[in-house]
């Protein structure tokens, strides 16, 4: 057995860990679960327990038939689901070619793409990762592959259905052509949070990448200040002209200590960063490489661990346009309260895509990340829960950790359309992982 948690690690639990190498040992595995089910594993970015499944197996797909392919005259890439968005950039971004969706961070897999269906900074105009899906090839319950496509329910059962319909063990995506490995950007600094979402909500249309960084423990007339951050694909003329315009070999620069004490980032610490980080962003362009713009976080290997042995929540939610209330009151609590979050995010989502449990909304989403272990954190935060089901929002559940299941329908309105989907393809509860139990999915 071996102890498994998610990113944010906590609610450590055991599980029989596999490793298939083959769509053959995969299906093997399928056959022969345990009562306790199978759920597939990537590379550990969910933050809660999307990925664990208590006394089950869990399969690491990263080994599982690695490898991808480009077609040069359409830019569609044919990735099997263990390929990380990582490996991908750094083979697609030379040829000149790049995802046409990535998170916070490169290190995720295809098939986490797909079963979280990610969003990123270009939300507002390209949608999430499902929506540049040609086909998947889907493994389910009875040993066989499927090959699905956007015209098919369970496709869109899948797209964002936490691997809990199968296990994605290919994916065909359009990528989005680039003439530079650089990004231009603008940066703006905020007063508060409303002159945070006029600008936003004037400006993201004109540009491909947005995300505000918000500072959450401003007060007064400074709460919800915040650092804009708009990008485009640079053009090769906007570059030096003696460097590789697509060179790209990102790594990360350092590591963070094996071991860190609770309480390291606490109100003090974050503090003093937040003053500094908004004291450097004054207005100005600069040109970016990719990752540095995209994947800040990625320079520190294992930063979650900063946040010492007992981890730490992520919470993102969206709620819809009409509802910035929500938001007005979710800043002002925390700010109020002092609650220590190093980088929470606010974007503005566009229209979604087509699946059932997809996170994205028309709308804006705030994510933000808590120490796990702060004094009255579960109370404040099924506060939020209630603010946010009462506005028509939702949590992403591929971030979740704590929601109670009973929200989990209201939230997620298309909830029994997807169980019904499920049930026809697993009557038999083969895929299951603690999320899974503890939502009732």
């Amino acid at each position: 057995m071996t102890f498994l948690t998610g990113w944010g690690r906590t609610s450590p639990t055991p599980a029989t860990l596999v490793a298939p190498r083959t769509v053959a040992e995969l299906a093997a595995l399928v056959a022969g679960s345990p009562p306790r089910g199978l759920i597939a594993r990537g590379l550990g970015r969910a933050y809660g327990d999307a990925a664990q499944n208590a006394g089950g197996l869990v399969a690491d797909l990263t080994r599982l038939e690695p490898g991808w392919s480009l077609d040069p005259a359409t830019g569609v890439v044919t990735a099997s689901g263990g390929t990380s968005l990582h490996d991908l950039m750094t083979g697609l971004v030379p040829k000149g070619w790049f995802v046409p969706v990535t998170p916070g961070t490169r290190h995720v897999t295809v098939g986490g793409a797909v079963a979280a269906d990610v969003h990123g900074k270009n939300h507002h105009l390209d949608s999430s990762f499902g929506a540049h899906l040609r086909s998947l090839t889907l493994l389910t319950a009875d040993g066989t592959t499927r090959v699905l496509t956007p015209s098919d329910e369970t496709f869109w059962a899948t797209v964002g259905g936490m691997g809990l319909t199968g296990v994605v063990v290919e994916a065909s995506f359009g990528c989005v052509p680039i003439e530079t490995s650089r990004v231009r950007v603008e940066v703006t600094r905020t007063r508060d949070l409303d002159h945070t979402l006029e600008v936003m909500a004037a400006t993201d249309d004109g540009h491909r990448y947005t995300v505000a960084w918000v500072d959450l423990l401003a007060r007064g007339a400074r709460t919800g200040r915040g650092v804009l951050t708009r990008g485009d694909h640079a053009r090769r003329d906007e570059i030096p002209r003696a460097r590789d315009p697509l060179a790209f070999a990102p790594a990360a620069r350092v590591a963070a200590p094996p071991w860190a004490p609770n309480g390291l980032l606490n109100r003090a610490t974050v503090r003093a960063f937040n003053q500094a980080w908004y004291a450097k962003a004054r207005e100005r362009r600069v040109i970016q490489d990719i990752a540095p713009f995209f994947h800040p976080l990625d320079f520190m290997e294992g930063w979650n661990r900063m946040y010492g042995p007992r981890g730490f929540v992520q919470y993102q939610f969206a709620v819809p346009f009409g509802a910035e209330d929500v938001l007005r009151r979710v800043v002002s609590r925390l700010s109020a309260d002092g609650v220590v979050s190093f980088v929470p995010v606010l974007k503005r989502f566009g229209p979604g895509t087509p699946g059932m449990l997809s996170f994205p909304l028309p709308g804006w989403t705030l994510a933000l990340d808590v120490p796990a272990g702060l004094p009255g954190l579960a109370r404040l935060l099924r506060v939020f829960d209630t603010w946010v089901a009462e506005a028509g929002g939702r949590l992403y559940l591929a971030k979740d950790s704590r929601m109670r299941a009973e929200l989990l329908p209201v939230m997620y309105p298309r909830l029994a359309e997807w169980a019904r989907i499920r049930q026809s393809l697993d009557p038999e509860g083969i895929f299951r992982s603690d999320l899974a139990r503890r939502l009732g999915l």
